[in-house]
């Protein structure tokens, strides 16, 4: 039996206020053929396979609703209309796990991914031929300094360009490249880690690696410290891929192997980890406020030695020809980020303003 229900668990097609425009009768997508002699209908909408690609990413109907901002009945109806019109099962429910796409299902949504693609570049055509701004854009950031960076720079291009759809996502470094491969993306957020060939990284800033520490730490009263100083203390290794690797170069590269106590893939339990003294960390970015969730105060203290620091920067398909709505969001990337850094608090080892 096919179909999804808006909870997840069932395969009931339920009708809803918001699916007037995927009734046949209302929908010139379903209706037009593809030639005046050929019998075949297009059994399908844009929105249908929106709705399908955002089940597909995210393994739930509730959280796709979320995503493409309509109700979950909406996404239910869509998926079944489509699996009911072409006679295939499309995701099969596994409990406690979500929905998991089937082997058709996996081509559908590849297949509806190029589709969605093309159709977006007649909304970019558009905006070149007139000179606006609007549209979707989707943007990733990588998650170890998206909460410092994506939001100021979202505010100032939503206020600059309030028609459009502006969709965010928060990835690691593998996740953000795979999701620009596969069009998930129009443009990305990242550090400068193994950059494919078919891909461009567009510097936006030289972010050095600096020690985090709680304030009470034997090194925590110098103004820059080595790894070797660090080496001897226990470790919380912020694990991601890609950056978990550059943290451990910096020792590795002196000869030495940090000890590593605990590993997290989030940047807020890390920062609350060295609050309360399980040990330090290592970042590049530095978040204005000096304490962790929890209320810990940590003290940054930059990294000296001949270290090789992260480059953040924008990364994008090197193929792609950057529609409008993308160039005017670099721009917008430009801009913020220097703002940002001109107003980032110095390190113990800078000097303060007004200070000989």
């Amino acid at each position: 039996m096919t179909g999804i229900s808006s909870s997840d668990s069932d395969f009931a097609l339920r009708p809803d206020k918001d699916d007037a425009d995927l009734s046949p009768s209302r929908n010139l997508f379903l209706n037009w053929r593809i030639n005046r002699g050929s019998d075949m209908v297009l059994r399908f909408t844009l929105r249908q396979l929106e709705y399908l690609v955002a089940v597909g990413d995210h393994g739930s109907v509730t959280e796709a609703a979320e995503r493409v901002n309509v109700s979950a009945p909406s996404v239910s109806a869509a998926i079944s209309q489509l699996e009911r019109e072409f006679g295939i099962t499309l995701f099969v429910r596994r409990h406690a796990h979500g929905l998991s796409l089937t082997q058709p299902g996996r081509s559908f949504v590849e297949q509806a991914r190029l589709i969605l693609a093309e159709a977006a570049k007649l909304n970019a055509l558009s905006n070149e031929l007139t000179g606006q701004v609007r549209g979707p854009l989707h943007v990733a950031c990588l998650v170890t300094f998206a909460q410092a960076v994506i939001p100021a720079i979202r505010r100032t291009f939503s206020d600059a360009y309030p028609d459009v759809d502006f969709f965010q996502y928060e990835r690691d470094h593998a996740a953000i490249l795979e999701g620009l491969r596969m069009a998930r993306f129009d443009i990305a957020l990242s550090y400068d880690l193994d950059i494919p060939a078919d891909m461009t990284f567009r510097e936006l800033a030289v972010l050095p690696p600096y020690a985090v520490l709680h304030e009470d730490h034997p090194l925590a009263g110098r103004s820059e410290v080595t790894v070797q100083d660090l080496a001897a203390h226990p470790m919380i290794l912020l694990d991601l891929p890609f950056s978990s690797t550059y943290f451990l170069s910096l020792f590795r590269d002196a000869g030495l192997n940090p000890r590593i106590v605990e590993r997290t893939r989030d940047m807020s339990v890390m920062r609350a980890m060295v609050a309360n003294r399980f040990g330090y960390s290592i970042a590049n970015i530095r978040p204005i406020p000096d304490h962790a969730l929890d209320g810990g105060r940590l003290i940054s203290v930059p990294l000296s030695g001949n270290l090789r620091p992260m480059h953040m920067g924008l990364i994008s398909m090197r193929d792609a020809s950057p529609a409008l709505t993308v160039r005017r969001f670099v721009d917008v990337c430009v801009e913020r980020v220097q703002a940002m850094a001109d107003m980032h608090p110095p390190t113990p080892s800078e000097p303060q303003k007004g200070s000989s």
